[in-house]
C-alpha cells in the first residue's frame, strides 16, 4: 500500500520562477543533495524532459528509478509518475505553485511512495518526511538564490 503525504512551503519568488526551477530537471544534481545523476530519456515537442532516469541516495544506499513527467497543468502544476524503480514500485507526485502575490508563492508537494520490500511504518514515514522536507527546502533555496 502506498504512503501518501503532502507538505507546503512559502517561496519568495513568482510562481512562474518556481515552476521553471522545478521543471529544469537536468539541473537537479546541482541543488538537490540526494539526486546524484539525471538522464533525460525523452523530451516533448517543446524540449521539456518527459521521461527521466534518476540515480539517488535513499535509505542509506543508491537507488535508480525512472519518472514520466506531465506538463499539462503548466505552469501551475508539474506532476510525475514512476515507470521503473529498483526499490520503489510507486514514486508518484506533483508540485503545485499557488501565487500568494506577484513575488510570493505557496508550493505544495504531494508524494505517493510504495516500496518493493516491506519496512516498518515509522521508518517509511521518517524517510518520506525527509524526502519531502528536503525537496521543498532545497527548491526554496535554489529559487530564492537565483538572480
Amino acid at each position: 500500500m502506498a504512503e501518501v503525504a503532502t507538505e507546503r512551503i512559502t517561496v519568495l519568488a513568482a510562481a512562474e520562477r518556481c515552476f521553471g526551477v522545478a521543471a529544469d530537471i537536468e539541473r537537479y544534481p546541482e541543488w538537490a543533495a540526494d539526486i546524484k545523476e539525471v538522464i533525460v530519456d525523452a523530451r516533448d515537442g517543446e524540449g521539456r524532459p518527459t521521461m527521466v532516469s534518476f540515480r539517488a541516495a535513499a535509505f542509506g544506499r543508491s537507488t535508480s528509478y525512472t519518472l514520466a513527467y506531465d506538463y499539462s497543468g503548466a505552469p501551475r502544476t508539474l506532476s510525475w509518475h514512476q515507470t521503473r524503480g529498483d526499490i520503489t514500485t510507486r514514486l508518484d507526485g506533483s508540485y503545485l505553485f499557488d501565487p500568494i502575490d506577484e513575488s510570493t508563492t505557496e508550493v505544495t508537494y504531494h508524494l505517493e511512495v510504495e516500496l518493493r520490500v516491506p519496512i516498518p511504518g515509522f521508518i517509511k514515514m521518517r524517510a518520506q518526511a525527509r524526502i519531502m522536507t528536503t525537496a521543498l527546502r532545497e527548491l526554496k533555496a535554489r529559487v530564492e538564490s537565483l538572480p
